[in-house]
């Protein structure tokens, strides 16, 4: 089976990079222009160097030796003031492509589908949005122009050295052919090599970071050993990734240096010989200008080499993020009415959902919801229950049935403006590593300070905060592990409560919370309730009892609907028997 050939540089996704260069066209030409000069000012020296010998020193002439040495110095202080705008604007320009190219990538990252991450690594698209973007940086503040600047300044070398001595250069570009074939198939080498270090670096991050965040688990169930020996083996191989790299760069390069102590061997051979022979062919300029020119012919395609890595890692690195914002993920935002206000009023109608192909969790299910009113869903894990939030917000596409609010497809209605006017307090509260206020406004522009007071002051939690030190100014840390399970819930409350949504959406559970805690749920969740159309994943008798309407779910179906009362009648009904087995102890309790 053929493969296909690879390419040592991708033109196509260079071509893309370059329309990130646009807003810096100025920039980038400007640091052409410099390579120019560089190159131009590269082979000033030696050739300085020749005719102050040949004209000065063999005829001893000080005045044109010191003329001469000026010259020398003046070509170094340009050269010098190039190198250093060379360097700086090459990084800088790396910089802001980057810039660019992580914000594109993290406002792509904000709009996925929930599924696109349910399917990926935290690790991994943490390693794309940060290790990735600085490899990519580097292209071309370490890689591309450096290339560019070396192949320039060896060929007006190749060229200087012809106009001077062809005989002493046809000796030079004897070791040439071989030292070329070398890179070339160090290149490609590397390349691979490279891309096998990326794929560890993904595989070692994604590793470390589920390890790090699920800390708790594998100390509870003491894995620590366990985990310690999959460490050991994925570190192992993101070693030999990074040694196998390592191996070729130990071929390559004191090769390189070989051929070049090789030809300033021959070369001092036999222009010493001319010289001493006195030869008219080789002047005494040639040779030491000769010996200048060889380091300088061979060190920048060494140097080639070492920057071709620098390339490929930026090239893989691009690829590798291209890949994510060229993933078509997003849920289609293709509606027109903006809800700027909702009566609440909810329908399901014959919805069909599957998170997995052919493996249907809502099978079909219909339901009204009156503006204003309450209604909570129960029924064994894994009966669908929370799916109903996620498809409620949007955060999945539904594969039949139509889902309404006042009468309209959700499809038909812009994403924001929906997701605006529905709060959903979860079961599993999420806090950023910042203060509560902001976790509560999550820094919306038109929330202040006092609004927040004032409706944590309504639910009832106010007290609550204020005993923190710092009150709504304290830093729960990463994911609020400063706060209970308890506080952390009456916080998202807080959270759903301040936005003064139309509907919400309310998993209510309370099964780590102390009883203060809970009690102070309980209130938080009548008052947001009140007025407003809710749905509950109820886990509590007291909401279910309070429900204008109980759905009863079981394996992706609805098998009863009705009131606590009417539902209760039903004999060897499924709530009947929930109620009997769950809620009867709570309450006699």
């Amino acid at each position: 089976m053929s493969k296909k050939k690879e390419n040592i540089f991708d033109f196509v996704l260079f071509k893309r990079l370059f329309e990130y260069i646009k807003p810096y066209k100025a920039v980038f030409f400007g640091l052409i222009i410099l390579v120019v000069l560089l190159a131009a000012f590269s082979a000033a020296t030696p050739y300085i160097t020749k005719y102050a010998i040949d004209d000065s020193i063999t005829n001893k002439i000080e005045k044109d030796f010191l003329f001469y040495i000026i010259l020398m110095l003046g070509v170094l202080v340009i050269n010098t003031v190039f190198q250093l705008l060379f360097i700086y604007y090459a990084a800088w320009l790396g910089q802001n492509l980057v810039q660019d190219v992580r914000v594109k990538l993290f406002d792509h990252l904000l709009r996925f589908k929930m599924k696109y991450y349910d399917n990926s690594s935290v690790g991994l698209l943490i390693t794309r949005a940060v290790t990735d973007m600085e490899r990519i940086a580097d292209i071309f503040g370490q890689g591309l122009f450096m290339i560019f600047k070396d192949l320039l300044a060896m060929a007006v070398v190749f060229g200087v050295m012809v106009y001077l001595n062809l005989k002493l250069s046809l000796i030079v570009f004897i070791m040439l052919p071989l030292l070329l074939y070398a890179t070339r198939i160090f290149q490609k080498y590397m390349k691979k090599a490279f891309e096998e270090v990326r794929t560890e670096v993904s595989n070692l991050n994604s590793f470390v970071q589920e390890r790090l965040t699920g800390m708790k688990i594998l100390q509870l169930f003491t894995r620590e050993d366990i985990e310690y020996k999959n460490f050991k083996a994925i570190n192992e191989r993101h070693k030999k990734g990074w040694v196998k790299t390592v191996w070729y760069n130990s071929i390559f390069f004191p090769l390189a240096d070989l051929s070049s102590s090789i030809t300033v061997g021959l070369v001092a051979w036999y222009g010493g010989l001319n010289v001493v022979l006195e030869s008219s062919s080789v002047t005494q300029g040639d040779l030491v200008a000769f010996i200048m020119f060889i380091p300088m012919l061979f060190r920048p395609l060494r140097q080639i080499a070492d920057k071709f890595n620098t390339l490929q890692m930026g090239m893989v690195a691009a690829t590798r993020v291209f890949k994510v914002i060229d993933t078509t993920s997003q849920i289609d935002d293709n509606g027109t009415h903006i809800a700027e206000s909702l009566k609440g009023n909810i329908k399901f109608d014959d919805v069909h959902f599957s998170y997995v192909e052919d493996e249907e969790v809502l099978k079909g299910i219909s339901f009204d919801v009156n503006a204003g009113d309450t209604i909570a869903i129960v029924g064994a894990t894994g009966a669908g229950k929370s799916t109903i939030i996620n498809l409620l917000n949007r955060f999945y596409e539904i594969k039949d049935g139509v889902i309404s609010v006042d009468g309209i497809d959700i499809k038909d209605v812009t994403l924001s403006s929906l997701r605006t006017q529905i709060a959903v307090v979860l079961q599993d509260v999420f806090l950023f590593a910042d203060t509560i206020l902001n976790n509560i406004t999550l820094n919306h522009p038109e929330i202040t300070e006092e609004q927040v007071y004032q409706a944590a002051k309504d639910i009832g939690i106010h007290d609550f905060i204020m005993t923190l030190p710092n009150g709504y100014h304290y830093n729960v840390k990463e994911r609020g592990v400063m706060l209970s399970s308890g506080q952390r819930q009456l916080i998202s409350f807080l959270r759903a409560y301040v936005t003064n949504p139309s509907i919400l959406v309310l998993d209510e559970a309370t099964s780590s919370v102390d009883s203060y805690s809970e009690q102070l749920i309980q209130n938080a969740t009548d008052k947001i309730t009140k007025g407003r159309t809710s749905i509950v994943i109820a886990h509590r008798l007291a909401t279910i009892k309070k429900a204008d309407k109980i759905i009863v779910m079981d394996a992706g179906k609805i098998v009863e609907q009705g009131t606590h009362n009417e539902l209760l009648k039903k004999k060897d009904g499924y709530y009947k028997n929930l109620y009997e087995v769950q809620f009867l102890q709570e309450e006699v309790a």
